[in-house]
């Protein structure tokens, strides 16, 4: 719920302690006058035998990466692609995923990364709003995108390729051009692409290689989502540094196992989790045997002091909490997590180098220590605004009143925070109705919009509801229909049309009214809590029969909270989502002492299937990694299984 903020600097402190100017110095001397890829370029020309990226079995060095890059790079300046100019990009994860970021921005441009599993509507209207006239895809995607001016289908041995040199070019980009365009959720109920420049992006790198020091033995994996800003250092902090960066397989940011094997497999240093997967990942056993992992990096979410605590009993590296919008260079504050804190929270930090933070009320003044305020950033890594969205621009990018340089901006973020006494900031909460899921930016209004587009709804509420006894939260959707009882296996595959999986709603809640406050406006706080009752589905109900069909049967109704569970119920159908099922796949292979990947439960999304998968698998090591000799093989394999998967969805 939104958090209050001060009116009038009116303050409960008893000392009114004002922000100490010091609190703000973070003035570092870093050479911003570059681009991205000239620092890749840099590092190729350094280490060009060392290997920069590692997929499956096979590997690319810096200097084949520089060339590939090169190459395409080429072909995008032949299509017209120059200084300021979106390129849009949908790949599943690969080295052409890779590459072709690497190539845009050489060719001077911005990548703007569509997610494969976006709902083709969504992905049409990125494109249309972006206004893209080129995106590289893999082939299997490239009818996908058959209204951009230039798409071009790309994987490393297409013959054209070897029409262009794999020389440098010569940049044409400043460290003022756009770098990267990330879309997020719009209150609006439309999303919106953040326009984020090289000097920011550059700061952000050089700020994070100033505090961590990589080295050409380090090893980071790429396992976040290129459609959320964290995958940009992931892409890019190694590949500046001369440290080697592996890539996960499609989809196996959602397996906790996989990442595990892949940590231990790989000697992986450095790792990226929102809290809510670091939640599911500590259920893993045997932790204790990720000796090579130096570091793990926590953002996306609010990190509470439970898991802190719960990650410090089972591993001996160092957890770091990391903050940002996606309106900045990916973070703007950074905190080393500390064992036994006797505070029982854990800050969002201070300020990186070269930005500024303010805790702000709505009079745009500071205010005391102790006090919450709205968040402002300012600094080279706030984004420049919106793509194709000056009105939006101008009401969250406004003046930075505390600057003498002219064209200052500051990022409204719409975070409820107040500084501790130390100078570190704790984040309280939204002002407003967003929401975070799986680290996921959602903005409510434009679940409602999609609820509402269905026959026979009314109007419509979405809220984050924590679930019973658990601590991550889910979205609840609260509607007034014309219909007795929600058709929700229809409602989802509405929903999917037009919505990512992470913003369905994983419960649907019919009322004949909305609960009002004092000022006429839904009380959100008085909305029910969703029942536990099993949906109506389009199958009905049929009881377990098998010893192991029951153990699975209960394990989904305890975590999907509802019961009964019924043989032939869709795990998508019954709100499952892919969080629950790392939660599902875990508990099952502690139950059954087997090997279950998280795949199998995409395959077999019912508990008649699933068991007889299990039933037939023969795996019971847990610490077993298929490895592909054949890396195309590999990708093309995986694609038809992602697509495979997404009918079934």
């Amino acid at each position: 719920m939104p958090v209050a903020i001060p009116k009038n600097n009116e303050s409960s402190s008893s000392n009114n302690r004002l922000v100490p100017s010091s609190w703000n110095l973070t003035d570092k001397d870093y050479f911003l006058n570059i681009t991205l890829s000239e620092l890749f370029e840099k590092q190729a020309s350094k280490t060009p035998d060392t290997i920069a990226l590692k997929f499956a079995a096979d590997t690319l060095t810096y200097d084949q990466v520089n060339r590939y890059a090169n190459q395409l790079a080429y072909k995008l300046r032949a299509c017209g692609v120059t200084k300021e100019s979106v390129v849009g990009v949908c790949f599943d994860r690969s080295f052409e995923m890779v590459i072709s970021l690497m190539a845009i921005l050489k060719a001077g441009g911005a990548y703007l990364p569509i997610d494969p599993d976006f709902p083709d509507e969504r992905k049409q209207f990125i494109v249309s709003d972006a206004q893209l006239e080129n995106i590289i895809t893999q082939p299997s995607y490239k009818d996908t995108f058959s209204n951009v001016k230039n798409a071009i289908s790309f994987t490393l041995y297409d013959d054209w390729l070897k029409a262009y040199s794999g020389d440098n070019l010569a940049p044409v980009a400043s460290c003022e051009n756009a770098a990267y365009v990330i879309y997020t959720s719009g209150s609006t109920g439309t999303p919106k692409g953040a326009v984020n420049t090289h000097a920011g992006i550059v700061n952000r790198l050089l700020w994070m290689q100033d505090c961590f020091s990589l080295t050409e033995t380090d090893v980071i994996i790429q396992k976040t989502p290129y459609s959320f800003d964290v995958s940009v250092w992931e892409f890019f902090w190694p590949l500046i540094t001369g440290a080697r960066l592996v890539i996960a397989q499609p989809d196996g940011h959602r397996d906790p196992q996989y990442i595990y094997n892949i940590i231990l497999t790989e000697k992986i240093t450095t790792i990226h989790f929102v809290p809510s997967m670091l939640q599911i990942f500590l259920e893993t056993e045997h932790l204790s045997r990720l000796q090579s992992l130096r570091r793990v990096i926590c953002s996306g979410e609010a990190l509470p002091y439970v898991l802190q605590e719960q990650f410090f009993s089972k591993c001996t590296c160092d957890l770091f909490n990391l903050y940002g919008p996606t309106e900045a260079a990916v973070d703007v504050t950074w905190w080393k997590c500390l064992r036994n804190d006797s505070r029982k929270i854990v800050p969002i930090g201070k300020p990186i180098a070269n930005i500024r933070i303010y805790i702000l009320d709505e009079k745009m003044n500071q205010v005391p220590v102790g006090e919450p305020g709205e968040l402002h950033i300012g600094g080279v890594g706030v984004a420049r605004g919106y793509l194709n969205r000056p009105e939006l621009t101008t009401s969250n990018f406004i003046r930075d009143c505390f600057s003498n340089k002219p064209h200052a901006q500051l990022y409204k973020t719409g975070d409820i925070c107040r500084y501790l006494d130390d100078g570190a900031i704790e984040y309280l909460g939204r002002g407003d109705d967003q929401v975070k899921i799986r680290g996921f930016r959602i903005e409510p209004g434009e679940i409602e919009k999609t609820i509402c587009s269905f026959d026979g709804v009314k109007a419509a509420v979405v809220v984050a509801k924590e679930t019973s006894g658990k601590s991550e939260k889910i979205l609840v959707g609260y509607l007034l229909a014309d219909f007795e009882a929600i058709p929700v296996s229809a409602l989802r595959k509405h929903m999917a049309k037009h919505l990512p999986e992470y913003m369905v709603p994983s419960k649907f809640v019919k009322l004949d009214s909305f609960p009002l406050n004092a000022n006429g406006k839904v009380s959100k706080k008085a909305l029910p809590e969703p029942k536990t009752d099993r949906p109506l589905l389009q199958r009905s109900y049929k009881s377990p029969d098998s010893e192991l069909e029951q153990k699975i049967a209960s394990i989904w109704e305890s975590h999907l909270n509802l019961e009964p569970v019924g043989i032939e119920d869709n795990f998508f159908e019954l709100g499952g989502t892919s969080l629950i099922a790392g939660m599902i796949i875990n508990t099952i292979q502690n139950t059954i002492s087997k090997q279950v990947s998280i795949v199998s439960l995409f395959q077999n999304p019912t508990v008649r299937t699933l068991s007889l998968a299990i039933k037939n698998s023969t795996t019971t090591e847990s610490n077993n990694r298929p490895e592909h000799s054949d890396r195309i093989q590999m990708q093309k394999k995986m694609t038809n299984q992602m697509k495979w998967l997404k009918r079934k969805v």
